[in-house]
């Protein structure tokens, strides 16, 4: 008796949702690496440009390259690409600063942010449930850096990367608005292309203030981040073109999995127990409020579109 078709797609495009985020993790992790010697801008520019060859190899094999880049939106893709730009630099910058583990919980605050910003903008008004779910994931962050702050003499280094794991969550709520409007009219591979190539003359613009000369190493490292990046995006693509994005969109939660077993593996980093505690309450909390529609807790939220398939946009 043969499978049904549509459940085999499905469970593929799972698949590929699982590998994008393991690839986004991997990505992380260069990208940590690479900032024991190369300044963010260096690695925004490698990220960037690098992964314009996997994006462009994968439009090609869609037959969509150079057809597919014809755009009428040049300012939509110039105001998505500069928040999301300004995301990736504080993404890297906390990065450089923290563990990957705090980097990944505090990126999981976007979600939650988007309520206050519903509740100002869209005059939208949110049931108990979410209220509580919010508290929860921000009472969550606090849990996380207690250990942090509990020490006598914290490092500056600490709060600067805390600080920009936390703009980064502010800056990715807004850059999800601009490709949601984006979508109508665009591909989510017209929107990977010129985002790479705005973040790669972004990284460029820094080139004045000081660049490093890489070790092999370090150039190894951001040569993967690049190509890592360029794949997590092809896969998240492929991914939503296989199953519902409503389904795929909870498997983004994994990427705590892997941030977790990434610092204990490479760095013998072990999370304090209220840490994990934290991590756990930030998670739970962005999927109610990603979720809570299915629960029957009303959720002000924008819906979940294939422009998804670009991640974060840090990532």
């Amino acid at each position: 008796m043969q499978g049904n078709p549509e459940m085999g797609s499905v469970w593929s495009g799972i698949g590929l949702r699982l590998a994008a985020t393991g690839l986004f993790a991997v990505m992380s992790l260069f990208v940590r690496l690479a900032s024991f010697e190369a300044p963010v801008g260096q690695i925004m520019f490698w990220r960037s440009s690098v992964a314009l060859i996997p994006i462009v190899l994968y439009l090609i094999w869609r037959r969509q390259f150079p057809r597919g880049l014809r755009t009428a939106r040049p300012f939509g893709h110039l105001k998505r690409s500069t928040f999301g730009l300004v995301s990736m630099f504080f993404s890297f910058l906390s990065l450089a600063y923290l563990p990957l583990a705090l980097a990944t919980a505090l990126g999981f605050l976007a979600p939650l942010l988007v309520l206050p910003v519903a509740m100002i903008m869209l005059r939208e008004k949110p049931g108990m449930a979410v209220f509580t779910a919010t508290f929860a994931g921000f009472g969550g962050v606090f849990l996380m850096l207690w250990p942090t702050f509990s020490t006598p003499g914290i490092d500056t280094g600490v709060l600067i990367g805390i600080g920009a794991g936390l703009a980064m969550a502010v800056t990715t709520a807004f850059a999800k608005v601009q490709i949601k409007a984006l979508t109508s009219t665009e591909s989510s591979g017209t929107i990977a292309f010129y985002f790479a190539v705005i973040c790669s003359l972004g990284g460029l613009l820094t080139l004045p203030f000081g660049w490093a000369d890489p070790s092999p190493e370090i150039l190894m490292w951001l040569i993967g981040a690049g190509l890592t990046g360029g794949l997590a995006h092809i896969f998240m693509t492929e991914a939503l073109a296989r199953a519902p994005a409503s389904t795929l969109a909870a498997f983004e939660y994994t990427a705590m999995i892997w941030a977790l077993l990434l610092d204990v593996t490479v760095f013998g980093l072990l999370p304090e127990p209220v840490s994990l505690f934290g991590a756990f309450l930030i998670v739970l909390a962005a999927a109610i409020v990603m979720f809570g529609d299915k629960l029957g807790v009303p959720v002000p939220k924008p819906d979940i579109t294939a422009a998804q398939a670009q991640g974060k946009p840090g990532e």
